[in-house]
């Protein structure tokens, strides 16, 4: 057995099944033993930011590891983007590239580089493997760290010789997963659960880790039992829903800027956070830090490095989300025939808010298409189809069981979740990092993921342009997702953050505008082997998502768009 061989044994006895790559010289080991081994199924892509991004997508919507072969430093440095998204996210990957042989490394050969010391900064464990004998020891120690909370990607450097240097006698078990099942400190919880009772006015902010720890129906019912309020991360870090979007006690996302977030949260004597970063603002703005001082904050996570890391807290509880709320709710639920008993201030403050939050809520929705009616009856005046009016046609015709992966920043504004449409918390994938090129890629690793159900992937052209080769792959492997490419040509974040940042001569300037010539999308679909249509009108987008959804078969709509 072979080192690369060994490799990929313990990879298939710990379960892992697919393979993401582009191979360069140094991995060609690799795809010579796949050729021979029928358990993997290899995707590969034309970049490395694709494929990055199908892995990330495929680890999302699995639970389990994503595994990525690169080529040596010049393919990892294409995939740092996609790395750094993967850090912030938590997603849990293995990234491996290949070395060159060490034979030739003190002579500083072509594409030789410290490849450990680029990826150590947005990964959990980074380590070169330089005996044959290790490799099963380095894999498993890889899956392991990179599904153990806080969960992450992990790298992994393969010199050449190691993976084709016959080995002996190796120990080939499977990684073994610990328990991430972690409970706080019952003394934490009590307290906890004491704060949250005696609160006049609760709030609850739940972020992506939630979801990921399995814990939506814990926070529902401990909203439920609190009659509390739940946010989720504001946008620029909003990635997975936390509770379902119609739940009555579910307001939708925190605001970007630190002005709102203040009016926001400002009413609130008691804060419960979850499973969220706290806070993880983009542009500076006064207040710096908009929780007031004297809010009261009680933070349970399985990252500690995240509880009080920026606000103080009143209580601290590390451990898993899903043992935390479930306990935390058992303990609020025992309490709550005294502290919220028929006709007691504490009941009547409860029922009260309950009351407040479903109404906020409905009235909320109500707006929202009144607003969404408005601005399309001043398309069909104008003929120019907004971004609002392309996300109410998604809503009419979207299938209740579609996965939605969204990169369209400044486009998609919420709607999907403010009108309960994507109803499965797990359903919604959104970008984290930030880093652009993410979501093309990550729709297809969802779809190899839950190949029953239909994925829409929402990306501003912008963004595509970062990561358009996925197109390729899509055709290639056969992947059914839908690609609905938000084209207002420019880069309109910038022009919103320009605003924020008061400068007022930003507007005409270069590197903002994708015009002159503007990018033809449905051609550069038909050029990688995907169809594509364009797409100006309301009716002819909801005939044809209908269209591409019932095809399945890779699709691109262009869908022009005036802001």
């Amino acid at each position: 057995m072979t080192g690369i061989e060994a490799f990929l044994e313990v990879l298939a006895r710990s379960g892992v099944r697919h393979l993401f790559g582009n191979p360069g010289t140094t991995e060609l080991p690799l795809n010579d033993a796949l050729r021979r081994d029928a358990r993997f199924r290899y995707l590969f892509g034309l970049h490395e930011i694709p494929v990055m991004g199908m892995a990330d997508g495929y680890a999302q919507a699995t639970g389990g590891v994503g595994v990525v072969n690169l080529h040596t430093a010049c393919g990892l440095g294409n995939a740092m983007g996609m790395l750094y998204n993967a850090h912030v996210a938590g997603t849990p990957l293995i990234v491996t590239a290949g070395q060159q042989d060490r034979r030739l490394r003190f002579d500083e050969p072509v594409l030789e580089g410290d490849l450990v010391s680029v990826a150590r900064p947005w990964t959990k464990w980074a380590a070169e493997i330089n005996r044959v004998d290790d490799i099963p020891s380095a894999v498993r120690r890889a899956i392991q760290t990179a599904l153990t909370p806080p969960t992450g990607p992990v790298f992994l450097s393969l010199p050449l010789d190691v993976q084709m240097e016959s080995a002996g006698q190796l120990d080939l078990r499977p990684a073994t997963i610990p328990d991430r099942r972690m409970c706080p400190s019952r003394e934490g919880l009590r307290r906890a659960s004491q704060i949250l009772l005696d609160a006049k006015n609760p709030a609850i902010l739940a972020g992506s880790r939630v979801l990921e720890a399995g814990a939506t129906e814990e926070l529902a019912a401990l909203a439920d039992a609190l009659g509390a309020p739940v946010f989720a991360e504001n946008t620029t870090t909003h990635g997975r829903m936390p509770i379902r979007s119609d739940h009555p006690l579910y307001q939708g996302v925190l605001p970007y800027w630190s002005p709102e977030v203040e009016a926001t949260l400002k009413e609130f004597d008691v804060i419960f956070v979850v499973g969220m970063n706290l806070l993880r603002l983009y542009i500076y703005k006064d207040p710096a830090r908009p929780i007031a001082e004297s809010t009261r904050i009680v933070h349970l996570d399985c990252n500690a490095w995240e509880v009080g890391k920026n606000y103080p807290v009143e209580v601290g509880l590390i451990g898993d989300p899903k043992t935390g709320l479930a306990e935390l709710g058992a303990m609020v639920g025992e309490r709550t025939p005294v502290a919220y008993a028929p006709g007691s201030p504490g009941g009547k403050r409860r029922s009260e808010r309950i009351g407040i939050w479903t109404e906020r809520k409905r009235r909320s929705i109500d707006r929202l298409k009144e607003q969404l009616a408005t601005i399309g009856a001043t398309h069909e005046s104008k003929g120019a189809m907004s971004s609002w009016t392309m996300m109410a046609q998604l809503a009419e015709v979207l299938p209740a069981n579609v996965a939605v992966v969204e990169e369209a920043i400044t486009s998609h504004h919420n709607v999907l979740e403010q009108l309960g449409v994507i109803r499965d918390p797990a359903a919604q994938f959104a970008h984290r990092g930030w880093a652009l090129g993410w979501g093309m890629g990550c729709a297809l690793g969802v779809q190899l993921a839950w190949p029953d159900r239909p994925v829409v992937a929402l990306i501003g052209d912008g963004s595509a342009m970062y990561g358009i080769q996925a197109l390729w792959s899509a055709a290639h492997h056969r992947i059914p997702v839908v690609y609905v490419i938000c084209n207002n040509r420019e880069y309109r974040i910038l022009k919103v953050c320009g605003e924020q940042l008061n400068l007022p001569d930003l507007k005409g300037t270069p590197g903002l505008d994708l015009d002159g010539p503007s990018v033809d999308f449905v051609g550069l679909a038909n050029a990688f082997g995907v169809a594509g249509v364009r797409v100006t009108e309301p009716g002819a987008l909801r005939e044809e998502l209908q269209r591409g959804l019932a095809a399945r078969e890779p699709r691109l709509l262009e869908v022009v768009i005036s802001d």
